[in-house]
């Protein structure tokens, strides 16, 4: 079967001259600039239609469910972003309520936000030594689930999403949380995300789609060779609504996909279905395991080998040191030109694929057990005012807010109040001259903002969880907590001006 690359490079080497987009015309002279002009066309004769595949693409769509083990599976050329957004909303209406991990991608928020959803947290287990979250339990779902269902009908639970593996590597027990979902007979959403892999070498756990998950998202530029904004959902089962899904595909995603980003990931997906892929993964895992063995000697530095873990995932911890996550992450970087893909409080993370080399992994360990000798001396880093090294004792964890508002109140609140800020030179302004019947809008500085009713999302990219969530109310210790992870140098996102937090206080009785 001829896969799309192939079709794409046979029409660019033909005679057919093209009266149709893109505007380059497959004519690479007009730039100067070195990129596949010549395979980038939009959907002419013979090359079919993503959004109404009958064709070369629906043949590549079903390779790629038959290569995952699922039942039906699409293309993203919007990433697992769009992947998400569609699962969600496809699978509930406006007002209902979702059980959520609250480790979940800001997309899932989003999400929330877009169809005014109720979220219900589950919180993964923290794994207070390591600085990191955990899975989440099976026990957890089915006390939720439980409680939920012995309430009003109406306000039932209609799905379940969580994140396994999280953006650190940690695996949840997707098998058994399924069969507590569909006990309820709702669909489980999986981020799979970062697990695009799995499946493919006993080394890896083995996919959701095997686990009985009924949609799965997959990142295939994450951990496989193929290009950045690449991604697969996969449909299974009777529960997840597939029409609804597809629905919402067709309207978030573009109505130009790229051709250049659907032939790189089918050549992806065909290499995985080829003999190629066992020699590829055989190679990577005997890589992993040299390159874990000999990150286990670090005596300062301390290498994280934990329990349902993805073992591609290379976390480093800096407890007992003088350095925080950041401080390493940017020793690397600067002085080993090594490229970590996340620095968090206490630990970088380093991401690796089939698609490393040996001569990568020997650096990275190499660098890494210099750094460790240096400590083993009594070396003192340099200080740096970017990145202080003296940390408060706080927990790195996910913060549980009170919920306050939806975030549809928020939005509402939001819109009506039509803000315009005006802030002087001073940058003393604090209050935005703006009151909503008994709800006054406000802009305060961190430090005083504990008690505020959050209008914005407050997280750190990557990893884009939330720490706060429009509609909470902001607490002492998440206020500590933002604090810290500034004074280690990390940028917080999702404010409108750096240092405040846009809110109200709620509604003044009488």
């Amino acid at each position: 079967m001829k896969i799309l690359y192939d079709a794409l490079k046979d029409y660019a080497d033909s005679d057919y001259y093209g009266f149709h987009m893109p505007g380059h015309k497959r004519n690479g002279n007009v730039t100067g600039a070195a990129l596949p002009y010549e395979i980038d066309i939009t959907e002419i004769e013979g090359f079919d239609d993503l959004h109404h595949a009958d064709g070369i693409l629906r043949q590549a769509q079903e390779r790629a469910a038959k290569v995952f083990h699922a039942e039906e599976s699409c293309f993203l050329v919007n990433g697992s972003t769009a992947g998400i957004l569609s699962a969600i909303l496809g699978c509930t209406k406006q007002g209902d309520r979702i059980l959520m991990a609250r480790n979940c991608h800001k997309s899932v928020y989003h999400a929330v936000q877009m169809n005014d959803l109720e979220p219900i947290y589950l919180y993964p287990a923290f794994y207070k030594e390591q600085e990191l979250n955990g899975a989440v339990e099976p026990e957890e779902v089915q006390k939720i689930l439980a409680q939920d269902a012995a309430g009003t009908e109406t306000a039932n639970i209609r799905a379940v999403i969580i994140t396994s593996p999280t953006y650190d590597g940690i695996v949840s027990d997707i098998e058994e949380i399924a069969q507590v979902v569909h006990a309820y007979r709702i669909p489980l959403i999986v981020d799979e995300a970062h697990g695009a892999h799995f499946g493919f070498h006993p080394y890896f756990p083995e996919n959701a789609n095997t686990k009985g998950a009924d949609v799965v998202i997959h990142s295939v530029h994450k951990t496989l060779p193929s290009l950045t904004q690449t991604a697969l959902i996969h449909m299974n089962g009777v529960y997840a609504d597939r029409e609804g899904i597809k629905k919402y595909l067709r309207m978030i995603q573009t109505s130009s996909p790229s051709y250049i980003l659907m032939s790189g990931m089918d050549a992806c997906i065909g290499l995985l279905a080829s003999d190629k892929k066992v020699q590829m993964f055989e190679n990577y895992v005997r890589l992993l395991v040299k390159t874990r063995r000999q990150l286990s000697q670090l005596k300062h530095l301390h290498f994280m080998d934990l329990a349902n873990h993805d073992f591609s995932k290379l976390l480093i911890s800096v407890k007992g040191t003088q350095y925080t996550g950041r401080q390493l992450y940017f020793r690397l970087l600067d002085e080993f030109h090594l490229q970590m893909e996340m620095a968090a409080g206490s630990y970088v993370l380093a991401m690796t694929s089939s698609a490393d080399t040996e001569e990568g992994f020997t650096r990275l360990v190499e660098s890494l057990l210099q750094i460790d000798k240096e400590l083993d001396m009594g070396y003192r880093i340099p200080c740096c005012k970017q990145q202080a090294n003296c940390m408060e004792e706080v927990e790195f964890g996910l913060p549980r807010l009170e919920r306050v508002y939806s975030c549809g109140e928020i939005e509402r609140l939001v819109h009506e109040a039509f803000i315009t800020r005006s802030v002087g030179s001073s940058h003393n302004a604090t209050e935005f001259d703006k009151r909503i019947g008994s709800v006054q809008i406000l802009s305060l500085p961190w430090g005083q903002c504990a008690g505020l009713i959050s209008m914005e999302y407050v997280y750190l990219y990557p990893p884009g969880i939330p720490l706060i969530v429009p509609g909470e109310k902001i607490s002492e210790e998440v206020v500590r907590l933002i604090k810290e992870y500034k004074k280690m140098g990390f940028q917080i996102e999702g404010i409108k001006q750096d240092g405040y937090i846009e809110g109200t206080f709620g509604r003044k009785k009488g």
